[in-house]
């Protein structure tokens, strides 16, 4: 078993290599298929071509360039360059698909002969018509990614607690603080706890982005810290803490007072057992996540169970355990169109609430986004859950 770990451990930068070299290998064909559509379609000729290329290939590999950078070197210029080749991501998805489109119109007219001549001023129009509406589209994406929605769930749970039988509970999860995702972002976020008055917070993985280093440089998580609850704050490990680093993700998150569970089980003063799994990203052996019927071996399955699970996976597990809420959020639903077909034939639950035996499961979109600031179908969210149990303890006495 050691040995099997140790090879496991020394595969990993390998697998790695390999999964960046086809990532970058696709990347760079659907940026060449671009360039030359668009040299022909915008009739790019020398000397202007030289300065075409140059300025092309600076901008579509802004995003491998910027993560290079934040990860060897953060800074503020890092983040700019970054920043920068996020936002190429959207527009090379969109004109990606407008490219193909426009090319399946032109063969089926090589058959069919229903389109006027294709002229080159005729080229010139199709182009900034479709360069302006791909604009527009990331601009309406850009503008939705900046408004929260905030969604309020009454939940009933058929078991007894100690004291009063209503609580509130606040979810958040993806947040990424780093690079992207900034102070007045987590400002907004605390502001709106803060408002809400929960009883307690749920963070449900990805607090912090990829890596570290832009989080540390602009002392991100400093209000998160300031959050008061009568029951406290917990979170659970994503797999962007693990990208990033596991240890200096922990690390991190205990210098805010966040109490990260490790697949741990914790009772609150009111007897309501919150399980908390560690990413999948954990891998397998000593150290990755635990089965969930181990887990709730230490839970008293008279009182109310609520499981955090970054990743929603295995859903029918938790509900033939009969857990009573069941937390996730990693999907993102996919953050825009057409990504979210994607993420639902990936898991069950993609986004949303489900009851399953008696089970409530809810799947949030996240708060913050990962690469570009843009969602498209979906909108960020934080989910705030008012629970009423069967009745108290205290009061059934």
């Amino acid at each position: 078993f050691a040995k099997s770990n140790f090879i496991k451990k020394l595969m990993k930068p390998y697998l790695f290599l390999l999964i960046f070299f086809v990532f970058l290998m696709i990347y760079s064909l659907a940026n060449f298929y671009l360039f030359t559509r668009s040299v022909q379609i915008f009739s790019i000729t020398q000397p202007l071509k030289k300065w075409y290329i140059i300025a092309y290939i600076l901008i579509s590999y802004s995003f491998i360039f910027g993560m290079i950078l934040e990860r060897t070197a953060s800074s503020a210029f890092s983040e700019w360059v970054f920043r920068i080749g996020t936002f190429w991501l959207p527009y090379m998805l969109y004109l990606l698909m407008g490219v193909i489109l426009i090319d399946f119109i032109r063969i089926a007219n090589h058959f069919f002969h229903f389109l006027p001549p294709i002229t080159q001023s005729l080229k010139l129009i199709v182009g900034i018509t479709s360069l302006s509406l791909v604009t527009v589209v990331v601009i309406i994406g850009h503008i939705n990614s900046m408004i929260v929605d905030i969604k309020v769930i009454p939940l009933t749970v058929d078991k007894n607690v100690d004291g009063d039988p209503n609580m509130k509970i606040f979810l958040v999860s993806d947040v990424h603080l780093g690079a992207l995702i900034r102070e007045r972002r987590e400002k907004y976020l605390v502001k709106t706890i803060e408002e809400h008055k929960p009883d307690l917070v749920l963070i449900c993985g990805d607090l912090i982005d990829s890596d570290i280093a832009p989080v540390l440089r602009k002392n991100l998580g400093k209000h998160i810290q300031e959050i008061q609850t009568p029951m406290g704050v917990f979170a659970v490990t994503g797999n962007h803490e693990y990208i990033g680093g596991i240890e200096q993700s922990l690390a991190y998150l205990k210098t805010i007072n966040v109490k990260v569970l490790l697949d741990t089980v914790i009772t609150l003063p009111n007897g309501v057992q919150i399980v908390g799994r560690n990413d999948r990203s954990a891998g397998l052996g000593v150290n990755g996540q635990k089965p969930l019927a181990d887990l709730l071996q230490l839970a008293n399955h008279q009182r109310p169970i609520i499981v955090m699970n970054h990743q929603p996976y295995n859903l029918t597990e938790a509900s033939d355990l009969n857990v009573d809420l069941h937390l996730s959020g990693h999907t993102h639903h996919g953050q825009f169109w057409p990504i979210n077909y994607i993420t639902q034939a990936m898991f069950e639950l993609s986004w949303g609430y489900l009851k399953k035996g008696n089970t409530h499961f809810y799947v949030s979109s996240g708060y913050g986004t990962w690469g570009p600031a843009i969602r498209l179908g979906n909108r960020p969210e934080v989910v705030i859950f008012d629970i009423t149990f069967k009745k108290s303890i205290v009061d059934g006495q």
